[in-house]
């Protein structure tokens, strides 16, 4: 049996922020993990950072299965001026969090990575320092992350995803709609749920029907966010369940009035198309309709989130609605690089 050509050193250890975690950490990670028998991955946090430290730290261990990835949350100086001891400091959380063992090797695609090796008197690996493998930052990501989106893990984006959700009364082009919307954002769309249920079990619907409906749409909604582009299109959500239920049982569950996990963007679909009967709608006469626009557009009001009412026949409606959005995005969250719409 020909011998291994070079003996891995036994332990590594590579430590950041990871805010967020992207393809370049990705990289630096296993390029270490490759290089040593066992890597352990430190994620440190201070309580004022933009993103929670025990995210971070859930997002790497699901990342780095393999490895040992810990996490540190210590209010721990960030630069040398801040403490005298700072190195000293510094040595003994590596130790420590190297479960009291010294490692055999340091990695960094920074260069304080070769000043923390040299006082701890091991062997510095350098990786990618001058970005030309993966060049992307924690810093760019946060900024304009739909600039970026490619160098953000699937298991990162769903933070990142912004939802816009169609909501409206039967028959108002909603599902058309998300339809045309997914394909011009390059994204996925999170199909209504309800749909699938009645069309399996039946159009008699109960409160708990109501209820599971809910949580099918929540499952897929979550599911389809790793796979999503910058923007995440959901034909309808809870809130249109809560008005379904009120509307088809005359009550709703305790649940609906504690849920608050709302979408960024609601698109009220105008009650200005005819009615078609496509086997599994209720509400056909206009009165009806009406009343159930109204009370959706007051749940809206409601619960103070961001909706705009999209009218039109055709093109023009797709047209109003991909205006909403972009008039969104300007007012709320782009920078000046940003596309979130073509």
């Amino acid at each position: 049996m020909e011998k291994e050509f070079v003996q891995k050193p036994v332990n590594g250890f590579v430590l950041g922020k990871f805010m967020p975690p992207h393809k370049g950490h990705q990289y630096l990670c296993n390029f270490a993990a490759n290089y040593v028998q066992n890597l352990t991955i430190l994620v440190c946090s201070l309580r004022e950072e933009p993103i929670a430290g025990e995210l971070r730290f859930k997002w790497m261990k699901e990342m780095f299965p393999n490895c040992n990835v810990v996490y540190c949350n210590e209010q721990l100086p960030q630069w040398p001026h801040e403490d005298p001891n700072f190195w000293q400091i510094w040595n003994d959380v590596v130790i420590r969090y190297s479960n009291g063992i010294k490692p055999d090797v340091i990695f960094a695609s920074e260069q304080y990575g070769q000043t923390l090796a040299d006082n701890l008197n091991v062997k510095f690996v350098p990786c990618d320092i001058s970005r030309t493998a993966i060049n992307c930052s924690g810093t760019m990501i946060r900024e304009n992350p739909s600039q970026y989106w490619n160098f953000i893990p699937d298991v990162v984006k769903p933070y990142f995803v912004k939802r816009i959700c169609l909501a409206g009364v039967e028959s108002t082009g909603k599902t058309t709609l998300a339809q045309q919307l997914t394909k011009e954002l390059k994204t996925v769309m999170v199909p209504e749920y309800g749909r699938t249920y009645t069309e399996f079990f039946g159009v008699d619907v109960k409160a708990c029907d109501i209820c599971n409906i809910v949580k099918g749409h929540i499952a897929s909604r979550d599911a389809l966010a790793r796979f999503s582009g910058p923007t995440m299109i959901e034909d309808t959500d809870a809130i249109m369940s809560a008005v379904w239920s009120d509307m088809l049982v005359g009550e709703r569950d305790q649940w609906f009035s504690t849920f608050n996990d709302y979408a960024d963007l609601y698109l009220l679909c105008d009650i200005d198309l005819p009615w078609v009967n496509d086997g599994t709608r209720y509400f056909p006469d206009d009165e009806s309709r009406k009343k159930f626009h109204e009370k959706i557009e007051q749940e809206l009001i409601d619960r103070k989130v961001n909706y705009v009412v999209v009218k039109g026949v055709g093109p023009a409606r797709f047209i109003n609605a991909k205006m909403a959005i972009l008039n969104f995005y300007r007012k709320n969250l782009l920078t000046k690089n940003d596309s979130m719409v073509h």
